[in-house]
């Protein structure tokens, strides 16, 4: 609909209406109303004269605009939603009030990647330990702050950063309702911490899209000790794995780990009950010859909609030698 108030003026009210389809054409005048005892052309040629010109150049505006096919063409639509459209990675809480700046999931991953700022874990040790963002720093509590108020110690974050209050700090701790890392961002600052941002979508954000995490040694001990729905895969060679392997674990080679969705082992893994497939939250434990064998996989498993999977940080080695203490 292309709609153009002409003139209100002096009890003058013109308004037209045009359609647009394929081409611009009138559908009306909607109204011409004129107030008093003589008419708009006696009283007030001079507006009577303005009104018509600028109706003129409307209808001759509208008539020759180009032609509008996007009704026709899906294709178009979509260029023109995608234009629109907020990446869901680059997303952020973005509350008001805060002592410092948020990142966005693809912010941080960049920022992993190039190594530009020291990530820190805001939560305790032992969910640090059993799931963190790879290459994530953890330190210890605030002495004297109650659990429900947990707070990591300003002063280790110092020692960690070998006094330089100007190095870039990334926070991150339980997602969007946390407040973890905001209360240590606030005393970081406080401290004269001069760049301190928050990814506050946290880890649960981090894993729902695509995020692979960390498991370390107490984190491994703890898990397989307590959690008897949690699902470990061994991705070692068959013949590695039939010789020796960790309790109840499952075997998922790597050299069998294509590239692309619902390919190879993995799907293979998915029919034959190796993989969860009935409960996709299940806790998955990812150990290799090596943490990079380890990560390669988990990432995979991670793309094929697990999203609360985590590898672990040394080799296999390393991993029987924990589970035997």
């Amino acid at each position: 609909m292309c709609q153009l108030l002409v003139a209100r003026s002096q009890g003058v009210s013109i308004s037209l209406a045009f359609s647009k389809t394929m081409s611009y054409r009138l559908i009306s005048i909607k109204s011409i109303q004129t107030t008093g005892s003589e008419t708009m052309k006696h009283n007030h040629p001079f507006i009577y004269l303005l009104v018509l010109t600028l109706t003129l150049l409307f209808l001759v505006s509208c008539t020759t605009a180009p032609q509008d096919t996007t009704a026709e063409d899906p294709q178009a639509i979509n260029a023109i939603s995608s234009q629109r459209t907020v990446n869901i990675f680059d997303a952020l809480l973005g509350e008001t009030g805060q002592h410092s700046a948020e990142v966005s999931t693809q912010e941080l991953r960049g920022i992993l990647l190039e190594k530009s700022a020291v990530v820190f874990d805001a939560r305790p040790f032992r969910e640090f330990a059993v799931s963190h963002i790879p290459s994530a720093v953890n330190v210890s509590a605030k002495p004297g702050v109650p659990m429900s108020m947990y707070i990591s110690d300003v002063t280790e974050v110092g020692r960690a950063l070998d006094g330089d209050k100007t190095t870039p700090i990334v926070l991150y701790c339980n997602g969007p309702y946390c407040g973890k890392s905001k209360r240590l961002a606030k005393e970081l600052v406080a401290a004269g911490y001069r760049n301190v941002r928050r990814y506050q979508l946290g880890i649960p954000v981090w894993r729902s899209l695509g995020g692979t995490t960390e498991i370390e040694d107490e984190g491994l001990r703890y898990v397989l000790s307590s959690d008897r729905t949690a699902v470990l895969i061994d991705v070692r060679q068959p013949d590695a794995y039939n010789e020796r392997t960790l309790a109840n674990a499952r075997n998922i080679p790597r050299s069998g780990v294509l590239e692309g969705k619902d390919v190879g082992e993995v799907r293979r893994a998915k029919d034959d009950g190796r993989l969860p497939m009935e409960d996709h939250n299940t806790r998955i434990i990812v150990v290799g010859y090596n943490a990079a064998e380890a990560r390669y996989v988990a990432e995979a498993l991670t793309h094929e909609a697990f999203h609360n999977v985590a590898y672990f940080v040394g080799t296999f080695e390393e991993a029987f030698a924990v589970l035997e203490r």
